[in-house]
């Protein structure tokens, strides 16, 4: 991608993915699927889940898996309401840029 994204967009992006899993997900799987939409290393995700969590958006819980546990990651009433000032904000945005991008500006 050519375009650079920043720590909101990539918070959105994040909780819009947990926020698809009622029950919640793990890291692992949170970054296969927004490596669907951006290419993102883990190194870079896991600051932002922790962020997330820090910041009362997500909570995290241990799952035991094939013997061992895995962390899960699960939105909260607090994400919820981000994600969609999020999506409300995105709407905005990316309406105005298509504008801007068909030659629709100042009209």
């Amino acid at each position: 991608m050519v375009f650079n994204t920043g720590a909101a967009l990539l918070d959105a992006i994040v909780l819009a993915v947990v926020s698809t899993e009622t029950e919640g997900t793990y890291g692992y799987r949170i970054t296969q699927d927004v490596r669907q939409v951006l290419e993102v290393s883990e190194s870079t995700l896991y600051p932002v889940l922790r962020r997330l969590q820090k910041d009362e958006c997500l909570m995290v819980y241990d799952r035991e898996f094939a013997g061992r546990n895995r962390r899960y990651y699960k939105i909260t009433e607090k994400g919820s309401v981000q994600l969609q000032l999020y999506q409300q904000e995105w709407k905005s945005y990316s309406s105005k840029i298509t504008k801007l991008f068909e030659g629709g500006a100042g009209k």
